[in-house]
């Protein structure tokens, strides 16, 4: 077994080992019956293996960040991925390879193309090492399914479901990685922003009173692929609408999930609560593009939604992707006691303040000090210290939590409803019934209506469910 590591003050086990080497023979006891033991390591030499599924930006950002986390936490080696996409593949191995030198060995015949990728690449891996999801959503409980079964631990992206139907599949899955002892992230990393932690600290002494209002906005031109022209001739349906995940909604959630849920969440957390109904208004204001064509993806241009806790209190989620309006990136918090910045001018840093009144004109009572950390390689850090120590570490449930709250205010502004989180979580609507059937072959989840474009919300209209596929069943 390896020797112990001398990490900052403390001394602890080597990243995998949490059976205690006393002299004499390891003893396990028949109460880790059913526990996924991390292999011991026979020298410093070795490494966590990670696998990448999905490699894309944000596959390429997260992978970067687990080959940085430092060697004194763990040393981490990049070798296997797997996507859908040739082209996203060979830019983001590049990429990682140019960063990460010798922490990546990824050669040609473990790079993966095709929907069956997530398993050969999870295949390169042994109990204890790391893999990470970065595809759109909706295939997120297909692979962490593998991953239980694998004995790995796990980082995913958010959101980490687009529906209530996979939402409570994750949950189920989850049990059963609890049971296994593994270590999953969530990329929610605002939860590890150290300015945020010291503001929730202080909110939960009472600093700031009692928090009956949170205000959050993401006011910007259009981002990534909100926006989506139609397929070129001959292009995959499929692939079409894979690499276009923000514009539909059985990927990804749609834009409001995959970019709101920073903002709805990190307010969450200072309040320490979920709403428990949501109530929301939106509009889809400029739909033709400089060519004259049409944008074809199933988002609105603005939301604006109020979430109501059990308390009474409120949040209010302001969202537009539009040019020439006015911008604010941005999160703040209301008590009794004073004001709040959660947030301010994107995620990172976070300039964390309380006023001594509601403007921001009032004295300051407390600043977070300095610059912070980058939250990105904090939450990597801090996942791969909790698999080295064997500590507790699992942001599944809250990250499907925070999902389910998201699509509670994407849902209610879809449909021009009131809606509650169980009515969000028990819906009937699964989004992508065949998520791990799909092959490079398939249809398309979402079909056009006979008019050939996309179902898009109808608020009023269509109240029980966020759009109507029209096929020759239901027309």
């Amino acid at each position: 077994m390896s020797e112990m590591i001398k990490t900052n003050d403390s001394f602890s086990s080597n990243r995998r080992t949490f059976i205690k080497k006393t002299t004499g023979a390891v003893t396990v006891t028949s109460a880790l019956a059913g526990v996924t033991i991390p292999r011991v390591h026979a020298s410093m030499d070795d490494f966590t293996k990670v696998a990448l599924v999905g490699a894309g930006g944000r596959g390429t950002g997260a992978a970067s960040n687990a080959l940085s986390v430092p060697e004194d936490i763990a040393r981490t080696k990049l070798v296997s991925m797997a996507d859908v996409s040739t082209a996203k593949m060979e830019n983001s191995f590049r990429a990682l390879k140019r960063r990460g030198k010798d922490r990546v060995d990824v050669p040609e015949d473990r790079r993966y193309i095709g929907f069956d990728g997530y398993a050969k690449a999870m295949d390169n891996l042994d109990a204890g090492d790391v893999v990470i999801f970065t595809t759109p959503c909706a295939f997120r409980w297909v692979h962490y399914k593998k991953a239980i079964e694998r004995g790995l631990n796990v980082f995913m992206e958010k959101p980490v479901c687009p529906d209530g139907i996979t939402a409570k599949r994750m949950l189920a899955l989850n049990e059963e990685a609890k049971k296994k002892n593994l270590k999953v992230g969530v990329g929610l990393m605002c939860r590890h922003s150290r300015a945020r932690g010291e503001l929730f600290n202080r909110i939960k002494d009472g600093e700031l009173g009692d928090i009956n209002l949170l205000r959050a906005y993401r006011l910007h031109g259009p981002v990534a692929s909100c926006f989506s022209l139609p397929p070129k001739e001959n292009e995959s349906e499929l692939l079409y609408q894979i690499r276009r995940f923000h514009s539909f909604i059985w990927a990804s959630g749609g834009s409001f999930s995959d970019y709101f849920i920073h903002n709805i969440d990190e307010c969450c957390w200072m309040k320490d609560d979920w709403p428990v109904k949501a109530q929301g208004a939106g509009g889809r204001h400029y739909r033709e593009a400089p060519s004259g064509q049409d944008y074809v993806d199933q988002n609105l241009d603005s939301y604006t939604v109020e979430y109501t806790f059990k308390d009474g209190a409120k949040l209010y989620m302001h969202g537009r992707t539009m040019n020439g309006c006015h911008g604010e990136f941005a999160s703040y918090a209301h008590g009794s006691k004073g004001l709040g910045i959660i947030s301010q001018a994107g995620h990172a840093p976070a300039p964390c303040k309380i006023f001594k009144g509601q403007s921001f004109k009032d004295p300051v009572a407390w600043a977070y000090p300095g610059r912070e950390s980058n939250p990105y390689q904090d939450e990597w850090n801090d996942l791969m210290t909790a698999i080295r120590d064997n500590k507790p570490f699992n942001e599944c449930e809250s990250g499907v939590q925070a999902s389910v709250v998201t699509a509670m205010g994407r849902f209610a502004s879809h449909t021009g409803q009131e809606v509650t989180y169980d009515q969000v979580l028990n819906h009937d609507h699964d989004l992508c019934p065949d998520a791990e059937k799909l092959t490079m072959e398939s249809d398309a989840p979402l079909k056009t209506n006979p008019d050939g474009k996309y179902p898009v919300p109808a608020p009023g209209i269509i109240k029980d469910r966020e759009y109507l596929q029209i096929t020759g069943n239901n027309a």
